[in-house]
């Protein structure tokens, strides 16, 4: 089986934020050091030797290229400096690119003018849709739906979930058409078997509850408590974000069926409503000790901060403050001048991060559970 070589593999990972990897000579204390590497894999240092040979091909088709937690004990141990951690990130950047056929994400990874034009003139023309239908209001009380009506919020949605599927769809069948390879096996039910194990074992052990991150990739040397381990805030901003996700989803149902009024306030104590003022409390936290910790370059995992980095950690932190914001808006005795404005804000900048899903780093929700799929099927 012959090995397409690629020259030019390696100068395009420096494009996307990789060190110089030619200090790498393939002493293997990397693999050595890293939690994640069992049973004699070679885990960094093969990823690295197939940037330096400029075998593409095997470096896209590398389901162990998104197992990587960035911890960076790799680079920490690195004797020649060669930094494997950010190596491994600028991979995943470059393998996000490589998988989208539009092109954007790679415009969004290289160029930090582009992605700053790009992300502010997307969450303007989405608010500026919405005024554009907006409503005169009595000014007496905040009713952000008859504000903007929620129709016109609804089909907005449907439009960026649609453009965002069919852009998650390709990318996801170019990953999958690259990694998920298996050994084949004539015993059918042992394989069912496998696949379900597999993909329990991708999506709520590894993905949702975050196993091996708690216990293989804990900073317990670091001497911090609990609350500021990254495992714990990575935790509370994934599950601030989906927690939201689900307030949305769930208030949404309850229109639908009747149970309750479009925009129609409810105490803090409803169910939805605690819900969502939980998740927004968490992914405020999360956000804010990740963006001050890349500010001051504090942890050792984020000494190298991107543009696609700051897109990410900003939309979601703009989202979930901006959230809570209105949320007090709503209990206060009257209308506030900025309610409307905050409001165009908030939708705008939600509707953005999910629109941008598979072309930067949030893309990581869509390849990570694949391939630690792909992973455990292979055993």
């Amino acid at each position: 089986m012959t090995t397409r070589v690629d020259r030019n593999l390696y100068p395009e990972l420096q494009r996307f934020g990789a060190t110089d990897i030619s200090a790498c000579f393939n002493c293997g204390v990397c693999s050595a050091i890293c939690p994640l590497s069992q049973d004699g894999a070679s885990f960094p240092r093969r990823m690295s030797r197939y940037a330096q040979l400029g075998m593409r091909d095997k470096l896209l088709s590398s389901p162990e290229l998104w197992s990587c937690y960035g911890c960076a004990e790799c680079t920490e141990s690195c004797p020649t400096q060669a930094d494997p951690a950010a190596f491994m990130a600028a991979a995943r950047r470059y393998a996000v690119a490589s998988y989208d056929r539009t092109h954007l994400a790679y415009m969004l990874a290289t160029s930090r003018l582009f992605a700053g034009v790009f992300v502010v003139a997307l969450v303007g023309l989405l608010a500026a849709f919405m005024y554009s239908v907006h409503a005169p209001v009595d000014g007496s009380r905040l009713a952000f739906f008859d504000f903007v009506p929620s129709a016109a919020i609804h089909n907005m949605g449907i439009a960026v979930m649609a453009v965002m599927g069919v852009a998650a769809l390709i990318g996801l069948f170019e990953m999958v058409r690259r990694v998920l390879r298996s050994p084949a096996t004539a015993n059918t039910r042992l394989m069912m078997r496998k696949t379900a194990e597999a993909a329990w074992n991708a999506v709520a052990t590894e993905s949702l509850a975050q196993s091996r991150f708690r216990k293989d990739c804990a900073d317990a040397a670091e001497s911090r408590p609990w609350y500021l381990q990254r495992w714990f805030i990575h935790f509370a901003t994934m599950w601030g974000f989906l927690g939201l996700l689900g307030a949305t989803m769930l208030d949404f149902g309850l229109e639908l069926l009747g149970i309750k009024a479009t925009g129609t306030p409810v105490p803090i104590w409803y169910p939805v409503r605690l819900l969502g003022t939980l998740a927004g409390a968490a992914l405020i936290y999360g956000t804010t000790i990740l963006i001050v910790r890349r500010l001051r370059r504090s942890d050792r995992a984020s000494a190298h901060s991107t543009t696609s980095d700051w897109t990410f950690l900003g939309l979601l932190w703009v989202a979930g403050v901006t959230g809570f914001i209105l949320e007090l808006g709503l209990y206060l005795p009257s209308a506030p001048a900025w309610g409307y404005p905050m409001f165009l804000i908030h939708v705008a900048v939600a509707m953005a991060l999910v629109l941008l899903v598979p072309f930067g780093k949030f893309a990581h929700v869509m390849y990570r559970p694949l391939a630690l799929f792909a992973i455990r099927l292979r055993g």
